[in-house]
């Protein structure tokens, strides 16, 4: 028996049909205990403005949402959560769903980009410390991420699609 190649994974715009599997990527990915961070508060009451999924042979392997927010009277795209299956990791595929998000990001009307997560892996893409964001709850301040022009300052809220 022979093995057949298998297509190659690409990324897409999320499609309502997706919700179910990146659901359950985001649940094996992080757990239960994903609902008790403030930024899964957060994306509760925002909008999503964009979503983008990695599939393989029609899978859904990967994903990523961006939400609508405002960090004191900047629009601005909250990131996250980006999840990849557990035998996919490591592929580079988490670094692709985020070059998405930073190319919808940079061509609409979005300030920049926040988000909560670790400088070292974040800074290649141009991520800084956001120093004068305000969360609204609990968060390492040492993980709040900021990519655009500027520094964002103000407390983040949640928004309306942009």
């Amino acid at each position: 028996m022979f093995d057949t190649p298998s297509a190659p994974v690409r990324i897409e715009t999320e499609t309502p049909a997706d919700a179910a599997a990146v659901e359950a990527l985001a649940l094996a990915a992080f757990g239960p205990g994903r609902f008790a961070k403030t930024a899964e508060r957060l994306r509760e009451r925002a909008s999503v403005v964009a979503g983008f999924v990695a599939r393989e042979n029609g899978a859904v392997i990967g994903s990523v949402r961006l939400w609508a927010i405002t960090i004191g009277d900047t629009r601005a795209v909250f990131l996250g959560p980006i999840a990849v299956e557990a035998g996919n990791r490591r592929g580079g595929l988490g670094a692709e769903l985020v070059q998405a998000c930073l190319a919808f990001a940079g061509s609409g009307d979005a300030a920049g980009v926040l988000l909560v997560g670790d400088v070292p892996y974040f800074e290649r893409f141009g991520f800084r410390k956001a120093g004068g964001v305000v969360m609204p709850g609990p968060v390492d301040g040492r993980r709040l991420l900021w990519w655009g022009a500027g520094d964002a300052a103000g407390e983040v809220k949640p928004e309306k699609p942009i």
